[in-house]
């Protein structure tokens, strides 16, 4: 069953770019309430932490170094079917290749620098809201 909650980080590529603002606009606008955010910086340790279940891919090393390059704004985001209707608006990894209107295609300047994160399940978009959330910072 879906739920109505999904995490998302703006990645240091778009927080270097002057584009949270924009990239939260596009959020609200397509009908997502902010339920919980923070800005804030990971570490090359806390980033691996994350992004442990791709330790074993050849790009885990690249993607820690990028995600500790800058600070991030982390959310969790609320809305009917919040996962799918989510990854449709941030779009294709690979913004070449994401629709117009994305998120992606807007902000991405490449596959690696892409601008945003977007759990792939519900059961991941609680794992990550919770590895970046207490209960009493959501709202």
């Amino acid at each position: 069953m879906a739920t109505n909650r999904t995490f998302t980080m703006i990645k240091p590529d778009a927080v270097r770019a002057n584009n949270i603002g924009p990239i939260l606009s596009m959020m609200t606008e397509a009908g997502f309430r902010v339920v919980a955010m923070k800005y804030t910086h990971l570490n090359a340790d806390t980033a691996g932490d994350f992004y442990a279940v791709h330790k074993e891919r050849p790009f885990y090393g690249e993607l820690v170094e990028f995600m500790s390059s800058g600070p991030i704004v982390a959310a969790i985001l609320e809305k009917d079917n919040a996962v799918e209707s989510f990854r449709t608006l941030i779009g294709a990894t690979n913004p070449a290749e994401a629709a117009e209107g994305t998120i992606r295609k807007a902000f991405a300047t490449s596959i690696g620098e892409n601008a945003v994160h977007g759990s792939d399940s519900d059961e991941n978009a609680a794992i990550e809201g919770d590895f970046f959330f207490s209960r009493l910072e959501r709202f």
